[in-house]
């Protein structure tokens, strides 16, 4: 800093990739792949940067000192000396850590600025411009479920459409290497989690982050135990509008989405575009006699709708499930708020296939259909998949996040022909079942070892079911008290059909994942 310079008006002043970086020191907590770009960013751009962890990727681990970055990894009950010594101007954390984490306390205490990861790409999001001069446009999707897909749905649809997009974010990859990738793009289509978008909440920039567009796609109780409530879960949600400049997206049959947007500090002139299964007013995208049509983007919208596929067309491609319906009309509506013509969005769903571990097939044997949906990580994304298969062998239980599963057990779970119980919080998945849906065969799955865990669910399976049956793991809590990942739950559960079953009716159990979506 030059003489009588202060942070504040350092950091005002460092809204761009050619801003001048240098020297400033900047402490990033974590070292996941969020982590590392940052890190990796921040020490391109000449800032002088200390990573601090409680474990590491070893991969990178080993590269740090390649770039020139330090580290401390090891407890950060409190803050370490080496994060006292250094005495960071600004804060940069990985989202796992929450509100309550001793080190981000202590930024906030300390009144050091605090940033996620989002705040530093949008500051620097002008490192590779578009034809003209301008960087990518933004559009940003959150909600409790759906993220991933309607964030895939819409890249692919932009990109059917003429732009250069690409899907990153909390998807997987991290929003500084889209920013920094020198191909450069049209568009950056976000995911955001919610932990995002609390850190995005913190911020007061000069130039603050303001999408393109913006949808929060649905609200329901999950990551309690990181925000403290709902309360605040939803008030995170609704950062996703925060000073968006053309449309916000919301859902129709959810009014905590309608009454985020009614509340959002806008650009003037952004519009608050609906969506929902049912027939569309005027500025909303939903279903006419089947068909899927947009009302918001054309000037005849008071009296004519645009056609963008057909639910008969859906079914044939595995895609008509309501909630995957949902997903298409969100993602419609981003697209077409960049004008992506209609057509385009036919031939990308025509093209567009459903994540792993979503809804998908494992191998339908002997007229037994294996679902395996273990990215339903909570009662909401399971209720849909319940309701898809009614009358499902229900796998289900994991880390319920601090939320009650009652609810989900009394509307959708009663239905179920049995339930086998997993994870480590058994007794409070047990206690719902056993007040709520007592006449539904419940079974328990104890193991000591990971690896036994889907052996046992899938040999309780094969003498609970019949002709006709459905087996759904769809486990409505997350994976980690016995698994790496959902997608390590989902593969170990897939394995265990093969294993155990055989392959399907068609020799083949790798079945299209899109298959799996019912009408």
């Amino acid at each position: 800093m030059t003489g009588g310079e202060t942070v504040a008006a350092r950091l005002d002043g460092l809204t761009s990739w050619h801003a001048d970086w240098r020297g400033l020191r900047v402490a990033v907590l974590g070292l996941s792949m969020t982590g590392f770009s940052v890190a990796d960013t921040l020490a391109e751009l000449g800032a002088d940067v200390l990573v601090l962890a409680e474990s590491a990727d070893p991969a990178y681990e080993r590269l740090l000192p390649v770039i020139g970055v330090r580290s401390s990894i090891g407890s950060l009950s409190a803050p370490p000396a080496e994060l006292l010594d250094f005495d960071p101007e600004v804060v940069i954390a990985s989202p796992g850590f929450s509100p309550t984490h001793p080190l981000v306390r202590w930024a906030l205490e300390s009144e050091i600025p605090l940033w996620g990861d989002i705040e530093l790409a949008w500051r620097v999001r002008d490192k590779v411009l578009r034809p003209g001069g301008a960087p990518a446009d933004w559009v940003l999707i959150t909600g409790t479920n759906g993220k991933t897909t309607t964030t895939g749905l819409a890249a692919t649809m932009m990109v059917a459409g003429g732009l250069r997009a690409v899907p990153c974010g909390n998807i997987g990859t991290p929003i500084l290497d889209a920013v920094r990738d020198p191909s450069g793009f049209d568009v950056l289509v976000v995911e955001l989690s919610s932990h995002q978008l609390w850190y995005l909440g913190l911020q007061s920039s000069p130039e603050p982050v303001s999408p393109h567009a913006a949808v929060c796609l649905n609200l329901a109780d999950d990551h309690l135990e990181w925000h403290g409530s709902f309360e605040a879960y939803r008030a995170a949600k609704a950062h996703v509008y925060d000073h968006a400049r053309v449309a916000c997206v919301y859902n129709k049959a959810d009014d905590a989405t309608r009454e985020m947007v009614e509340a959002a500090d806008v650009i003037e002139g952004a519009r608050a575009i609906g969506f929902d299964l049912g027939v569309p007013g005027p500025s909303d995208l939903g279903v006419v006699d089947g068909i899927v049509v947009d009302r918001a983007f054309l000037a005849e919208r008071h009296t004519s709708a645009l056609e963008l596929t057909t639910l008969e067309e859906l079914r044939e491609l595995g895609l008509a499930a309501p909630h995957v319906v949902a997903n298409i009309l969100a993602a419609s509506a981003l697209a077409r708020s960049l004008e992506v013509a209609p057509a385009a969005i036919a031939n990308a769903l025509r093209e567009f296939r459903l994540d792993p571990h979503r809804m998908e097939i494992v191998a339908t044997v002997a007229g037994v259909t294996w679902v395996d949906d273990s990215k339903a990580t909570n009662p909401h994304a399971a209720a849909s998949s319940l309701a898809a298969y009614p009358g499902a062998v229900w796998i289900v239980g994991g880390l319920l996040k601090g939320v009650d599963i009652a609810a989900l057990v009394s509307t959708r779970g009663r239905l179920a022909k049995a339930a086998i119980v997993i994870g480590d919080q058994r007794d409070a998945v047990r206690a719902a079942f056993e007040r709520h849906a007592p006449d539904v065969p419940l079974h328990e799955v104890i193991a000591d070892e990971t690896g036994d865990v889907m052996a046992q669910v899938v040999d309780l399976a094969i003498g609970l079911v019949a002709e006709g049956d459905v087996v759904l793991l769809a486990p409505a809590a997350a994976s980690f008290d016995q698994f790496a990942s959902y997608a390590d739950r989902g593969e170990k559960f897939a394995a265990a059909v093969r294993q155990r079953v055989g392959r399907g009716d068609d020799g083949d159990t790798d079945a299209d994942p899109s298959a799996s979506a019912g009408a």
